[in-house]
């Protein structure tokens, strides 16, 4: 009881002084709290911005000579057993914590390292090529309708159509030289390569994304807010990127988590293949490419870029399940 009266008998200041501390929180303040409560999420969200980190970095550390991924160290190798690392575990030392190449020498660390650089160039331009097509393609189909809609559909189902693998194949000898073409280098460069693998993972990717944006769009498209852009005279583009595209970052957020490791995977797919950039570039797909050889004389060499390949695959996987479940609570993982 003597609570109860004392809290009756606070000043009314003081009570609006309290009552001024609560205060609404936006939508992004809500998702990035429910974000950051989930603990796997926060783990997959480190481990892809290390990822990043060391991607960034690679560049910059092989020119000032503290990763070195093409000196050959022959010395390191035995020559009567075919060019495998001295040692029980693949010559791993101080110098080379993750042993040395098979057959080259070459440190393996500083080669995945680097090649984790060239594979994020890929993937990262590759989801960018698909994001921008299909959201451009699928705000336009869902807001216009009719006849445009149709087309856009009809277009998406040709591009499915297509095998994504065997037309890459069929086509690397002219679309590598086609790019180089209009590239700096020519077709044994490593940027006309990897330009060809960017552009054919985006041109085949956009479909999935302009289902999903039409989706979308077709709901916001009724709201009120787009209505009255109607009335005041907005035109196409106005309503198209100052309307409706503001409304999308969410769902094209998760998208491009969720994207972008397929398209890390698919680089180390298409380098099994032979299309993509070729060594001595390193990159994740062509380490482990040139790995397989010796997945049973030099087991480490083969583990370390497999594994490498597994977590990033994985962290950006997870993070994206943490980004949809943080905006959509109420949807189920």
């Amino acid at each position: 009881m003597s609570q109860i009266e004392s809290s009756l008998e606070t000043p009314l200041d003081q009570v609006v002084a309290d009552d001024s501390k609560v205060a609404g929180q936006s939508p992004t303040r809500l998702a990035l709290g429910r974000f950051r409560k989930d603990g796997l999420s926060m783990i997959a969200f480190v481990v892809v911005a290390i990822y990043v980190i060391l991607a960034l970095l690679a560049p910059l550390l092989v020119k000032v000579g503290v990763i070195d991924p093409f000196t050959f160290h022959q010395s390191l190798l035995n020559a009567n057993l075919g060019g495998i690392p001295k040692g029980s575990i693949g010559g791993i030392s101080i110098h080379h914590p993750l042993g040395v190449e098979p057959g080259t020498g070459r440190d393996a660390m500083s080669r995945l390292w680097y090649g984790i650089t060239f594979s994020l160039a890929i993937a990262l331009s590759g989801t960018i090529v698909a994001i921008v097509i299909g959201v451009v393609l699928g705000i336009i189909s869902g807001f216009t309708g009719g006849m445009v809609d149709a087309t856009i559909g009809r277009l998406i189902d040709l591009t499915l159509s297509f095998p994504q693998t065997l037309m890459l194949l069929a086509l690397s000898g002219t679309g590598v030289a086609l790019v180089a073409k209009y590239a700096p280098g020519n077709a044994s460069d490593p940027f006309p390569n990897g330009a060809y693998v960017m552009l054919v993972l985006g041109i085949f990717g956009w479909p999935y994304i302009a289902r999903v944006v039409r989706g979308q769009v077709l709901s916001i498209r009724e709201r009120e807010f787009v209505d009255a852009a109607r009335l005041l005279g907005a035109s196409r583009r106005r309503l198209y990127f100052k309307e409706i595209l503001p409304n999308l970052w969410a769902p094209v957020l998760v998208l491009f988590t969720l994207i972008m490791p397929a398209y890390i995977s698919a680089e180390a797919a298409l380098s099994f293949l032979s299309v993509g950039i070729h060594p001595p570039t390193p990159t994740l797909g062509n380490v482990l490419t040139s790995s397989i050889n010796y997945s049973q004389s030099d087991f480490f060499f083969f583990f370390f870029p497999a594994l490498l390949i597994a977590i990033i695959v994985v962290s950006f996987n997870l993070l994206g399940d943490g980004i949809r479940d943080a905006l959509d609570p109420k949807g189920d993982r």
